[in-house]
């Protein structure tokens, strides 16, 4: 599990049940991307809420998982949070 931790102390990353992120402090846990299939059965993973685009098609649900995973460890550094 990666940890990126800005100047002001606020921690983002993927997250996991690796660690106990609450024992860091309050927890504010937002969806990076949404997950889901078509009418024919088909993956995809849609990056919109951090300002990125629609990955996919992929055959499985693992797949655009492990998809939206790598564009948000290459993208880290222009993902947008919103509030």
């Amino acid at each position: 599990m990666e940890l990126h931790i800005d100047p002001t102390g606020t921690i983002r990353c993927i997250y996991t049940e690796a660690i106990a992120l609450a024992e860091m402090g309050a927890l504010q846990i937002r969806r990076a991307s949404h997950v889901d299939a078509d009418h024919e059965g088909r993956w995809w993973a849609n990056m919109a809420p951090v300002t990125g685009g629609r990955l996919g098609p992929f055959g499985c649900r693992s797949d655009a998982l492990r998809a939206e995973a790598d564009w948000l460890r290459r993208h880290w550094h222009v993902v947008v949070t919103r509030t």
